[in-house]
Parts: structure tokens; C-alpha cells; sequence
């Protein structure tokens, strides 16, 4: 069985690129910054959302099922690097070529650890494959958007059709998992600046836990899970999240009524 990973990125302002790129004051902080950016952004087009070259990134959770095994955590610890962060996640794409699968990820979390990645020195060869060292990349790789070593579930199941995307949080309700637990991304970077870096990445494992729970349901739907095959991953994912101890974990448990 292709192992697979589940994945989400969680995002802050780079306020060091961005004193590059904008005609700021020398004495001006980092939040100075993300408010003049925020301006800027609002003035463009009435959204504070920072283009994604803007963003700098603060947590990856992933979601790992391979072999008879399920877990889910958060790359590094709080005090690790970007650069550390990110190579870590690709290190693991090296290590597992594993089918990995995003909730928007085409269009927010990969091309924000491509620019980072570039930013920080990173490699990353094998996600990069597109046939020259692997002939079966040329047909099936990581970065063309309908091939499926990368699996972008919300642009899939809209058909490709950004009119058709629906929200993560929504999607797992209605399929009767917890969704999110009172942080979103609009939170994060006032979390991060009251120094709440370890709720950050709480909350980004919830959302890879809800994402590969809507997966497993995809599955399904699809007919690569059978009902007996799909209760059974179903109870693995539930038994292995009794087996942690934070606190979120016991949180969202029980947000989740079988």
C-alpha cells in the first residue's frame, strides 16, 4: 500500500521580506509591518489576505498512514526554523514517496512551501521528479494538478471549478467529524503574536486529522474503501488519537459523535 500523508501549512506575515519590499521605517516592528502590508492589501483589493510570497510559514502538521500504522503531529517543535519546518517536510516526501493529499493545497499550502523553500535554500529532489530521475514521474508527479501524487481534495471535488470549492471546517461537520475548534487561519497571526505558537500547531493537526477523516470518506464514495474498510481506518484514526494526551485531542474526541 502507497503510504499516504496528509498535510496542512499554518502561515504569519513574513515580516522580514516584506521590510524588503516595502518603503517601511527602520524602527517600524513586525507587527507595524503586517499592518502596513495589511493596508496596502486592503487598498489592492479590499481583502488584508497577503499574496502568497508574502507569507511565512509557522507550523506543518502531516497525517501519515503507511504500513499498519496511523499518526499524526507537527514537524519540528516550536522553536524549529522555517528552513527546518520545511525541510523536514520534504525529507519525508524523499524518504516515503507517499501519495500526499491537502485540503486546497494547490492553490495555497504547495505554492507557499515552493517560494519558502526557494527563500530558505530547501531541497527537495524527489518532489521535483518530473521524469528525469523516475520515468514513472513524467506520467505521475507531485506537480501537475490532475495527477495524483498529489491529491487536492477541495479542487477535485469541485471539479476543478473555483465557484464549486467548499471550506474544510464545513465538509467534515456534515460528514459528522469535528471540523475546527475555535481557531482559523484569520487567528493565527495574533495567536503568534501573543506568543501562542503550540495552539498554532494544535490547531494544524486538527485540521489534517479532519482532512484525512474527509479522505477516508472519499475513499468510500470512490470504492477504494469497502464499509468493512473504511469503519476499520475510521477506528484506527479514533484509537490512535485516544492514545495522545494534549488536551486538543481529548477536545476534539469529543466533538466527534459517531
Amino acid at each position: 500500500m502507497t503510504p499516504t500523508l496528509v498535510f496542512d501549512i499554518e502561515t504569519i506575515p513574513d515580516t522580514a521580506g516584506l521590510r524588503t519590499l516595502l518603503d517601511v521605517p527602520a524602527h517600524a516592528t513586525d507587527e507595524d509591518i503586517a499592518n502596513i502590508a495589511f493596508h496596502h492589501r486592503r487598498q489592492q483589493n479590499g481583502s488584508e489576505f497577503l499574496p502568497l510570497h508574502q507569507h511565512k510559514i509557522c507550523a506543518i502538521s502531516c497525517a501519515l498512514r503507511e504500513g499498519n500504522h496511523f499518526k499524526v503531529w507537527t514537524l519540528g517543535d516550536a522553536n524549529s526554523t522555517e528552513a527546518e519546518i520545511i525541510q523536514r517536510f520534504f525529507d519525508g516526501i524523499e524518504k516515503y514517496t507517499p501519495q500526499i493529499i491537502s485540503w486546497n493545497g494547490g492553490g495555497f499550502d504547495l505554492p507557499v512551501l515552493h517560494y519558502r523553500a526557494m527563500i530558505n535554500k530547501v531541497q527537495a529532489p524527489r518532489y521535483w521528479d518530473l521524469g528525469e530521475d523516475d520515468k514513472e514521474f513524467k506520467w505521475n508527479n507531485y506537480i501537475s494538478r490532475y495527477h495524483t501524487r498529489h491529491l487536492d481534495l477541495m479542487d477535485l471535488l469541485a471539479m476543478f471549478n473555483g465557484r464549486a470549492n467548499a471550506p474544510l471546517d464545513e465538509i467534515a461537520q456534515l460528514c459528522g467529524f469535528p471540523g475546527k475548534l475555535g481557531m482559523d487561519g484569520s487567528k493565527v497571526w495574533n495567536a503568534y503574536l501573543a506568543g501562542e505558537i503550540e495552539a498554532i500547531r494544535n490547531y494544524c493537526e486538527t485540521d489534517v486529522a479532519n482532512t484525512h477523516l474527509v479522505y477516508l470518506r472519499f475513499q468510500l464514495m470512490r470504492g477504494h474503501l469497502t464499509p468493512v474498510a473504511y469503519e476499520a481506518e475510521v477506528h484506527l484514526v479514533r484509537d490512535t488519537l485516544l492514545s495522545y494526551s494534549a488536551p486538543h485531542w481529548a477536545e476534539f474526541l469529543a466533538a466527534w459523535k459517531p
